[in-house]
């Protein structure tokens, strides 16, 4: 499915190491990259689902959960051949602890009664 030999054989030597990112040097993108990518595929698409799930998920029906997951896994792959040589997996990291932080002030603020509880419909 990916292959990132093509992407990273275009440049070799010892100027990739310095222009790969942390995930990427974490996980041997120079000496190992068909495993490294995997790694680095797994590791954003689950910070994507982080950050999904604390910033933009509203409860929905089982099958549109599911194809909202199988976008995004579509979606990871670009992100993935960005995130080689782009901080894309340590920008989620950011987007995730700060996301956390507004949903901690949130959930406080609701249980000191300084903001209503959100009123709708259930859904099933």
């Amino acid at each position: 499915m990916l292959n990132p030999l093509i992407l990273l054989n275009a440049e070799s030597g010892a100027g990739l190491t310095e222009r790969l990112t942390f995930f990427g040097r974490l996980y041997g993108l120079d000496s190992n990259p068909e495993t490294g990518m995997w790694y680095l595929f797994i590791t954003i698409f689950v910070l994507c689902a982080i950050v999904y799930q604390l910033g933009f998920a509203r409860k929905v029906k089982l099958w549109q959960t599911v194809v909202i997951y199988i976008l995004m896994f579509f979606g990871v792959i670009f992100l993935t051949f960005f995130g080689a040589f782009y901080p894309v997996a340590e920008c989620l990291i950011v987007i995730a602890i700060i996301l956390a932080g507004y949903r901690y002030r949130l959930h406080k603020e609701r249980k000191e009664g300084n903001i209503a509880q959100p009123k709708g419909p259930p859904v099933k």
